[in-house]
């Protein structure tokens, strides 16, 4: 049966309502034969309006994340964890459901709508923005690095390999962040498929690069490319050679000749990682001395090169250093500082800060991540963090 204008008015002042206060248009409710839509059919999305933008736009939203991982939800350039969100309301699917401010620019030619309920659910779908998790990125790469063209490996197809589409498909983070983070990787793409170069593949190919230009007499910061390319063409693959300079230094045009500017930083940092990473610990002086010798004349080493790879431990006698790269640590935040806690039971803020920076989510800071997860006190003068909970 269907409401009269007559039994609304009737209702409107069983409730006490004032008729002259509401919209003239009537929404009359009712759940008919079709409203089988029950909660677990359907699943409402609560979007903020730039993600709605992009939907009207055309663009697509993507649900990533295998059966044993936390959905996500990834834009284009962004990622969202998508949780559950209980309310006491029961929310109802109404096709073509009108809202006051579409219906006050309408000129209705009734004033009651009868409308009938499709569906509701008792819960809906919420987002909310996390950082990109692609831990996973680097380890499905480590499966199968990349040797050079002759290497057995190559001759071999039963080794992993993975497409941009395959990566999508398995990192759960937007498009836009894993392209990003192959870069951070120094990953290249190889016949299609995306490879990390084997550490010693790849200081062997910088090795050859330095060793020219120190023999051609070339400023790190003008190093051209197409003279690379001929002179180490015979010795490794034009390709190879272009991707190193790109991983170590920073591309320009002079005169229609491209150049690179090779980074002292980013080759003093690998030196190090190549003399630390055979090594469990290495007495800091000797490593000072050595390390300096090994990297090109006219290059300066500084420890400051080595944040979020490497450790110092000013408190054995004599003091050391050992490998500790910020990327093979735990992505989860608890995790980390856990793993870090154990490696440690204090730190200072300048020495955790390298090894938690990646953690900071937007507007957050390294100060707020210590205040949640460490407790602070003074030693000799300086402040210390310790973790908060037994570590095992």
């Amino acid at each position: 049966m269907r409401r009269t204008r007559a039994e609304v008015d009737a209702t409107l002042q069983i409730a006490k309502l004032n008729a002259a206060e509401l919209l003239p248009v009537v929404h009359c409710l009712g759940f008919g034969p079709g409203a089988g839509a029950a909660a677990g059919d359907f699943c409402l999305l609560e979007l903020e309006p730039a993600l709605c933008q992009q939907l009207e736009a055309g663009h697509s939203l993507v649900i990533r994340g295998d059966k044993d991982e936390q959905a996500v939800l990834c834009s284009k350039d962004k990622t969202y964890d998508l949780r559950t969100a209980d309310t006491s309301n029961m929310l109802l699917f109404i096709p073509g459901c009108k809202t006051p401010d579409q219906l006050k620019m309408e000129e209705m030619h009734c004033n009651i709508i009868h409308t009938e309920i499709f569906g509701f659910s008792n819960n809906y779908w919420e987002l909310r923005r996390c950082r990109p998790k692609l831990k996973k990125l680097k380890k499905l790469l480590m499966e199968n690095t990349y040797e050079g063209p002759d290497s057995q490996k190559e001759k071999d197809s039963n080794h992993s390999k993975y497409t941009t589409e395959d990566l999508l498909d398995q990192i759960q983070a937007s498009e836009e962040e894993i392209m990003a983070h192959l870069q951070v990787l120094n990953a290249c793409e190889i016949e299609g498929y995306w490879r990390i170069l084997e550490f010693d593949y790849e200081m062997k190919l910088l090795n050859h690069v330095t060793q020219l230009v120190d023999s051609e007499s070339w400023s790190f910061d003008k190093v051209p490319l197409n003279t690379c390319l001929q002179e180490l063409g015979p010795l490794e693959p034009e390709e190879m050679v272009a991707h190193c300079l790109k991983c170590y230094g920073k591309k320009y045009v002079e005169e229609g000749e491209v150049y690179f500017a090779l980074s002292a930083d980013k080759i003093c940092r690998a030196t190090a990682q190549m003399l630390l990473k055979n090594a469990v610990k290495f007495n800091l002086a000797e490593f000072q001395e050595v390390w300096q010798q090994s990297v090109p004349e006219g290059m300066i080493t500084s420890l400051d090169q080595l944040k979020g790879l490497a450790l110092v431990d000013r408190h054995s006698r004599p003091e050391i250093i050992f490998l500790l790269k910020v990327d093979d640590l735990p992505e989860d935040n608890q995790e980390r500082f856990n793993s870090l806690f154990s490696l440690r039971e204090k730190w200072t803020e300048e020495d955790i800060a390298p090894y938690i920076q990646d953690l900071c989510g937007e507007k957050q800071t390294i100060g707020a991540l210590l205040t949640k997860y460490s407790r602070s006190s003074i030693q000799n003068g300086v402040k210390v963090y310790n973790s908060r909970r037994p570590i095992s």
